[in-house]
């Protein structure tokens, strides 16, 4: 298996890299009490001058590792690898000056080790691990005793330093892998939503091929079906009521030629960028009016919940038969009028579509349109999935619910178009 390098970069290093550099305030602070207050309180003498400069240049490397930090969007494996190298090359420095292994602050050299783990590659860690482990076994021959001429004394005081670092290494470690894990669940739940909303577009491009094909064959039943309508509605014998029902079917195979010669335009050269801006209140009525058209016994009534000039809205093809198949569900839910909403912050447009049938079924609910329900007898059991894959393309939200007084309510948020 190949080994990664050091330098590979990673979205998650930054966010590690930011953990450590304020993990390292904490000891740094901790340490500098301890120099300060420990030698005149424990009677233990110690060369603080030489302590307090190490300690010095930590904190000014730390505190350029925060400049770094809060000013950058990504950091490489690298940069998060050679603060853990620095920091063992630090603690080495201080326990070296302070009675060597023999110190319990030479406890401390084991997070670094830890956040390697967790966070780097197999070759940093690898490094990384030989490094805290080279620094142990020097500190063991190399460092400066420490006078201390009571063993008993020293022994307790070793004990009571062994606990001490135990506990702050214990409380780091578990700090670093809790939050470590958070991050690692948070990332793993993002890319199943992903896959998940990939699979989903895949079914809709699959979809949408299949629609285009279906359209260029329904183009020549529907010319068809025309000419003979045409020729029934001159024939003289023929009464008015009958006259009357051969114009309406003439009216509803012009809106499905309609219908067709748009969405075999929009599977071809049409596209997000060609799509236009219109205000909204001007968008949705146009998109009512021809709604009507094509269902001229619903009908329905718009509501602009807002006042001022109204936003400009995208007028995606897709978007429009989002709305057209919520009102399309709506109204065969009731008889009763439709009322949509026009409503605007300064964030977002809201459209809401009302009806006052039944309510939506638990499975609709339930499911909310993130897959596909089963056929019915009003239809294939797509349209809402198709609706709601369309509105999250457009950076939207489709929201499904009962209100309490009755009826449902199918509420599109959409991101205003930023000037």
């Amino acid at each position: 298996m190949a080994i990664t390098q050091c330098t590979t970069a990673n979205t998650d290093h930054l966010a590690h890299l930011r953990r450590l550099v304020f993990g390292r305030w904490v000891v740094l602070a901790v340490l500098t009490q301890l120099i300060m207050v420990g030698p005149g309180l424990l009677d233990i003498p110690v060369p603080q001058v030489a302590l307090l400069g190490i300690v010095a240049i930590a904190l000014a490397f730390n505190g350029i590792a925060q400049w770094r930090v809060a000013r950058s969007q990504t950091a490489t494996a690298n940069e998060l690898f050679s603060q853990l190298l620095f920091d063992i090359g630090m603690l080495s420095a201080i326990v070296f000056l302070s009675g060597g292994a023999a110190n319990p602050l030479v406890s401390l050299l084991l997070p670094p080790v830890a956040v390697a783990a967790l966070t780097l590659p197999a070759r940093c860690v690898a490094i990384v691990t030989a490094a805290a482990i080279a620094a142990y076994s020097l500190l063991m021959l190399y460092y400066l005793p420490l006078p201390m001429p009571d063993a008993t004394r020293a022994t307790r005081l070793h004990l009571g330093g062994m606990w001490l670092i135990f506990v702050v290494s214990a409380a780091m470690i578990g700090w670093i892998i809790v939050r470590t894990t958070r991050v690692i669940r948070q990332r793993d739940a993002e890319l199943a939503t992903a896959r998940e909303q990939g699979l989903r577009d895949e079914r809709v491009v699959a979809m949408g091929t299949l629609a285009a094909g279906a359209a260029h064959e329904l183009g020549t039943p529907l010319g068809t079906m025309a000419l003979l309508a045409g020729e029934l509605a001159n024939d003289p014998a023929l009464s008015e009521p009958v006259r009357d029902d051969l114009r309406l079917l003439l009216q509803q195979i012009a809106v499905c030629k309609e219908i067709v010669t748009g969405l075999s335009r929009r599977a071809g050269a049409e596209r997000l960028e060609n799509a236009q801006l219109e205000p909204a209140n001007r968008w949705i009525d146009h998109l009512r009016q021809s709604w009507h058209a094509a269902r001229p016994k619903s009908s329905s009534r718009l509501i602009v919940a807002s006042d001022g000039e109204a936003p400009e809205i995208l007028a995606d093809p897709r978007l429009e038969q989002a709305v057209l198949n919520l009102l399309n569900n709506a109204a065969n839910a009731t008889t009763s009028p439709l009322e949509l909403r026009l409503s605007w912050c300064s964030a977002t447009i809201c459209i809401e579509i009302r009806d006052h049938g039944p309510g939506f079924p638990a499975q609709v609910l339930e499911l909310g349109g993130h897959e596909a329900f089963p056929a019915h007898q009003r239809g294939s059991g797509i349209g809402l999935m198709l609706t709601r894959s369309a509105i999250e393309q457009l950076g939207g939200t489709l929201t499904l619910l009962n209100p309490e007084d009755g009826g449902a309510l199918a509420r599109i948020e959409l991101p205003r178009i930023k000037p």
